[in-house]
């Protein structure tokens, strides 16, 4: 999964790509080094990020999608926690919503016994599943991912009592809260959501059990391309965080991640595929 960032904030390219001529021959580029999906974003959720405008995100990446759309023959996703914006992208030819805030920020169908559950890692939001009845009515894939907290807040002292417990639990709470909404299991990606509310402790705890999430028989996806914890852990530099960005990329791929989100996808293609090709390669088992 290659990253389009049409924004002016994100951490790694911010401002790179706000032009969608400068977007769309990025994403091409992308496309001609592997990517078979593109993940498209128009609001930068970096720790301390600002929020956007819903027209002002609907701005920024609807003409780079609707241009994409006709051009590639890849899916495309919308890396949005905005039920508006993901509607209009997949009118636009989008074909996956790339949720941060899992439906969080919106809430939750309610439950069997009528009551309203409110659940969520986006706390005090209005409860509604207006997100998740969007992705049942285009039926598109949908990723789900865990955050703690905001962007504007979630690395200030992210806190659990068993870091992949609590993402376990979490998975089973919101696919049996999508299902109540229509939304389907086998529409359904899972993300861990390294960095997102969680120390570099808590990151190498979810990398080093990613096997365990495999349990609810969904595609995982990993992003880890260039974060911070990197930096913090090895003291690298945004620009030299490759290395490690692929070391984490070929681990999951071994213990049966599907989908590498990247800044950088020809060389972890690359990665990737040699990393397959060993797995594959016929000899001895230890």
């Amino acid at each position: 999964m290659g990253v389009v960032n049409v924004t002016p904030d994100s951490f790694s390219d911010g401002g790179k790509y706000l032009d969608p001529a400068q977007a769309v021959a990025h994403a091409l580029e992308l496309v001609a080094q592997g990517a078979g999906i593109l993940d498209l974003g128009g609001e930068s959720t970096r720790p301390g990020a600002k929020p956007v405008a819903e027209a002002e995100e609907l701005r920024r990446v609807i003409p780079v999608i609707e241009q994409l759309a006709s051009r590639v023959k890849i899916p495309l996703s919308i890396d949005t926690v905005k039920p508006a914006v993901a509607r209009a992208a997949l009118q636009a030819g989008a074909s996956i919503v790339n949720d941060v805030a899992a439906n969080s920020r919106g809430g939750a169908c309610e439950s069997a016994d009528g009551g309203q559950e409110k659940s969520g890692v986006f706390k005090n939001a209005a409860a509604n599943d207006e997100m998740w009845k969007i992705v049942s009515e285009f039926g598109a894939g949908y990723i789900c991912m865990h955050a703690q907290g905001t962007p504007q807040t979630m690395q200030t002292n992210p806190v659990y009592a068993d870091v992949v417990r609590e993402v376990g639990e979490f998975f089973g709470e919101r696919l049996e809260k999508m299902n109540a909404c229509g939304v389907a299991a086998d529409q359904v990606v899972l993300d861990v959501g390294i960095g997102f509310g969680k120390t570099p402790g808590h990151n190498l705890q979810l990398l080093a059990a990613l096997r365990s999430f495999t349990k609810w028989q969904r595609p995982l996806l990993l992003g880890v391309s260039r974060k911070s914890f990197i930096g913090t852990l090895l003291g690298a530099e945004v620009a030299g965080r490759l290395p490690a960005s692929l070391a984490c990329a070929c681990r999951a791929v071994e213990v049966g991640v599907q989908i590498i989100r990247t800044h950088d996808v020809a060389e972890t293609v690359q990665a990737v595929r040699m990393t397959e090709a060993m797995a594959a390669a016929p000899g001895e088992r230890r």
